[in-house]
Order: C-alpha cells, then sequence, then structure tokens
C-alpha cells in the first residue's frame, strides 16, 4: 500500500513517525481466523496513514505473547521477555524516525508493551503505545472483534460455527489461561455481530487513535 514502509527503498524515507501493528497469531474461535488481531491493527495503521502525511506503516508484528491460549491449535507465542526486548530494539534500531507508535490489536501483549516502555522512556526514546478500548465489549473473539472482522475480511469470518462463551473476571483469565475457561476460544458472545457495528467501531477507533497520536506529537 502506498502507506507502507516496506516497499520503499531507503533514500524514499525520510524522517517520519513509524506506525507499528502488533497483533498476534492465535485462536479466535472456531469461527474468525489466527491473524485476526493482526488484520484489526494493520486496518487501524492504515487508516491513520491516510489521514496523516507525516505516517508510514511498517511491517507488522504478528507473533507476539499469546500464552494465555497455550493449547489451541494454530497458537503461536513468543512470550513476554522476548516480545519485550522485540520491542526495545525495533524502537532502538528506528532513531531515524521523528518517533514510534505502536498500534497494539492483542491484550495479552500489555505486560511486554508496559516493560518496554518503561525501559525506552528511561532511554528518552520517543514512543508511543496505543490499543483499541471499547466500552462494554467481551475480551475475545466475540461481539466486538466479529464485528471488526465481518467489516474487514467479512471472508474469513464463518459465523455458521460462531458460539457463545463465558466472560471470566481478568484474574481468572490470567490464573487459569483460556482453554480452562472455554473449550472453544470464545470469551464473549458473537452471534449477534454485523458488518455495520464493525465500521462504526472501526471508524471511532480510528478517531481516538489518531486523536492520541495528535496529542502525542502537538498537532
Amino acid at each position: 500500500m502506498a502507506h507502507d514502509l516496506g516497499p520503499r527503498a531507503w533514500t524514499d524515507v525520510e524522517s517520519p513517525i513509524l506506525l507499528v501493528p502488533v497483533g498476534s497469531c492465535e485462536q479466535h474461535g472456531p469461527h474468525l481466523p489466527l491473524h485476526t488481531d493482526t488484520v484489526i491493527a494493520i486496518a487501524l495503521a492504515q487508516a491513520l496513514a491516510g489521514l496523516r502525511d507525516d505516517c508510514v506503516v511498517t511491517p507488522a508484528l504478528a507473533i507476539t505473547a499469546s500464552g494465555e491460549h497455550q493449547g489451541f491449535a494454530g497458537t503461536l507465542s513468543i512470550g513476554n521477555a522476548a516480545m519485550t526486548d522485540v520491542l526495545v530494539e525495533v524502537v532502538r534500531s528506528a532513531d531515524w524516525a521523528q518517533g514510534v507508535v505502536f498500534v497494539n490489536g492483542h491484550g495479552g501483549n500489555a505486560t511486554a508493551m508496559s516493560r518496554a516502555a518503561d525501559t525506552l522512556e528511561r532511554e528518552a526514546r520517543r514512543i508511543l503505545v496505543w490499543w483499541p478500548r471499547v466500552d462494554g465489549g467481551d475480551p475475545h473473539a466475540g461481539h466486538v472483534e466479529t464485528s471488526l472482522m465481518l467489516a474487514l475480511a467479512p471472508d474469513e469470518v464463518r459465523l455458521d460455527r460462531a458460539v457463545a462463551g463465558p466472560i471470566p473476571a481478568m484474574a481468572d483469565l490470567v490464573r487459569s489461561g483460556v482453554l480452562r475457561l472455554s473449550p472453544t476460544g470464545v470469551l464473549g458472545d458473537p452471534m449477534e455481530a454485523t458488518a455495520e457495528h464493525g465500521e462504526r467501531l472501526l471508524s471511532q477507533l480510528v478517531n481516538e487513535l489518531a486523536g492520541a497520536v495528535a496529542r502525542w506529537v502537538g498537532r
């Protein structure tokens, strides 16, 4: 795409704000693809780059910290320690940029992102960590993510397989992992998800991301 870093020659790169989509490769129930978080993170980063001519979208980080989904086929994880190191080194390598914005699509990355941010802020590096928050949303593979994917990649959504799952307390999720709480991997209710709702959510989230970056940059 026109906003991507990868297809450019180094001589065509000046000093942009780097938008780094951070997703995952993990189960999202029987009805959503493994790369759901990555698809959403890329879409949000691309939408922001379309609004700001000082932003460029990097290749996505697509295998991250997904240990809570251990036991489900298809899930891959590098764990918090390795992911923290990856985030830190990506930013250290980007001294030529104005700054780095991590557009995170996976809540399980929060620990690694917090640790990386602490290190990078001590080094006075210019970073912003952002991820979508939806009031009243369900935790995983439920109404929110299913609606977003119906808007972004409807051919990858299998609504005929959708089932509802429990919404556990976060402490229980961290302690037990997803498999013990929901054999299907769903935490929430995707049954009434729609593309129209997904489009509204995308618009809301892009506006929130744009506002966060504008405040961070100062313009």
